[in-house]
C-alpha cells in the first residue's frame, strides 16, 4: 500500500502517514526499523505494510514503512 508521509519525529522514530484518501495512520519505532531508514521527510512517498487493512482506520496498525521506488 502506498501513502505519503505526514509527520516523523527522529527522538522517537515514530510518526504518521496520509493514506491516498487523506486518512491519517501513525506509525511506531518498530514500523519504521523495519523498513530499514534513517529518515523520513514530510512529503515523501512511502510504501507501507498494514495490519488490518480491512477494518476501520483505528484498528489499522502500520508493520513496515519504506520509501517508494518506481
Amino acid at each position: 500500500m502506498q501513502a505519503t508521509a505526514y509527520t516523523y519525529d527522529p527522538e522517537t522514530r515514530s510518526g504518521s502517514v496520509l493514506l491516498d484518501d487523506g486518512t491519517p495512520v501513525p506509525f511506531d519505532a518498530a514500523a519504521f526499523d523495519a523498513g530499514g531508514l534513517r529518515l523520513l521527510r514530510p512529503g515523501q512517498r512511502v510504501r507501507i505494510e498494514v495490519q488490518n487493512p480491512e477494518n476501520d482506520a483505528e484498528a489499522r496498525q502500520i508493520t513496515l514503512v519504506t520509501l517508494q521506488t518506481f
